[in-house]
């Protein structure tokens, strides 16, 4: 198990970039797979990026395909959201995971918000 810690969110621009960052600790992280969710008000938490151990393969939902980057630093033990392009519609807390093979461990969610 691992405690995951999300910042860099915040209030910025349509059209602007935010880089969001997930801290685990423990010594198994390295080994797990990562995830970015996120969930808006009154909608269904949504699956936004996945990324495996080593960082050989990554997933995204078409909503966000193009204009986020998920990568990783093992030897930091941090997972990144790098969010260009931003819209209205991204306002939502943004949520990491970590699991080996499914997603077990959860952070307390970071606010975005996107302004017309």
């Amino acid at each position: 198990q691992v405690e995951l810690v999300e910042s860099g969110g915040g209030l910025v621009q349509s059209g602007g970039s935010l880089r969001l960052s997930c801290a685990a600790s423990g010594r198994t992280f390295s080994r797990y797979r990562a995830g970015w969710f996120r969930q808006a008000p009154e909608k269904e938490r949504e699956f936004l990026a996945a990324i495996n151990w080593s960082s050989d393969n990554t997933y995204y939902a078409d909503s966000v395909k193009g204009r986020f980057t998920i990568s990783r630093d093992n030897a930091k033990n941090t997972v990144y959201l790098q969010m260009n392009s931003l819209k209205p519609e991204d306002t939502a807390v943004y949520y990491c995971a970590a699991g080996l093979t499914r997603y077990t461990d959860w952070g307390q969610g970071t606010q975005v918000t996107v302004s017309s």
